[in-house]
């Protein structure tokens, strides 16, 4: 009788040592839970990342970025110019941002000390009716006033998973959501149409020139270069720079049109745009025109009250010396 046959299988574990073949066994078996682990709670999740928050408008559309993105515009940039395009094309476009970027370094070099602003300064084309809906944001929406949100987030390790976390709702009505795109914000700038100056100029093709600081002296430049106007912002000379002169640059400049402008949040029409660049000396020249100004006030109504006092007392000394009179002549007639 022939001896027994192994199979190809048995044969590896014959040659395996123990430890290798008690591994399997081993991968299975899963310790218990101390006591420590069974009496606290496990973390609990969110239904949401902190960096996407629910939001009104769903975030996934283009709108709701564009109307991010002027939020954001709208909020840290103090200078903005409002312009009205008639169908630039792209080359037009180029020229512009060529020659107005030439003008605003030339600023800069101006004052050495000073922040540059020519690398910060952009002009973009934007859809009025996103611009107007989020100007009735930045404008009526107060954030800081709403009830805040829990500081600790469900993520953190340290926090209990009995812990009432407001962010822990995936509801776009959570009272705690402050963003621009969140529920709270919709409903107070949806009661508020038509309460901004700015709104009325607001169709149409526009264009935002945003400066990142308010400058009287780049505000001159840029508007020498997008709408200038003898004498007060003319146009640069041929000489000075020629490249002005070509025909893209010239085709853009006469396709813009200045509405108006936002300076820290106050409009002004075209006139008020232009006195604001006008202004000799910067910031430094406008606060010496305020300082003046209200030197002026002061000094007028010291010599108002100074006039008041003193046609008071030459009443009093003349009715004095006509009482002095009358006594001299009673005194001379007894």
């Amino acid at each position: 009788m022939p001896p027994p046959t192994l199979c190809a299988r048995c044969l590896r574990a014959l040659h395996l040592p123990s430890h290798a073949r008690t591994y399997a066994s081993l991968q299975a078996i899963t310790p218990a839970p101390s006591p420590s682990q069974i009496s606290s709670s496990v973390t609990p999740l969110t239904h949401y990342p902190p960096t996407q928050p629910p939001s009104h408008r769903p975030p996934e559309f283009r709108k709701s970025q564009l109307h991010r993105q002027y939020t954001s515009l709208l909020r840290s940039s103090p200078l903005l110019l409002l312009f009205q395009h008639n169908n630039l094309r792209a080359t037009e476009w180029m020229a512009l941002r060529r020659e107005l970027a030439i003008s605003l370094r030339k600023s800069d070099a101006l004052d050495p000390s000073a922040a540059p602003l020519a690398d910060g300064t952009k002009i973009q084309i934007v859809q009025g009716n996103l611009l107007a809906a989020a100007l009735r944001v930045v404008e009526h929406w107060r954030p800081e006033e709403q009830p805040q949100a829990q500081r600790v987030h469900a993520s953190d390790p340290a926090t209990n998973s009995s812990a009432e976390l407001p962010n822990l709702s995936s509801s776009v009505a959570e009272p705690a959501l402050h963003h621009a795109l969140s529920r709270a914000a919709y409903e107070v700038s949806r009661r508020q149409r038509l309460a901004h100056a700015l709104t009325p100029l607001l169709s149409g093709p526009l264009a935002i020139l945003s400066f990142p600081a308010v400058s009287p002296v780049h505000l001159s430049a840029a508007l020498s270069i997008l709408a200038p106007q003898a004498p007060g912002f003319p146009a640069p000379t041929r000489r000075a720079n020629p490249g002005y002169y070509d025909l893209a640059v010239q085709g853009g400049v006469q396709k813009l049109m200045l509405l108006g402008a936002r300076v820290e949040g106050r409009v002004l029409d075209v006139e008020g745009a232009r006195w604001v660049g006008g202004m000799e000396g910067g910031l430094e020249g406008m606060r010496g025109q305020l300082v003046a100004m209200l030197q002026g006030v002061g000094m007028g109504v010291t010599g108002v009250l100074e006039g008041v006092g003193r046609g008071l007392y030459v009443t009093v000394e003349g009715r004095r010396g006509m009482l002095e009179e009358e006594e001299k002549g009673k005194g001379e007639g007894a």
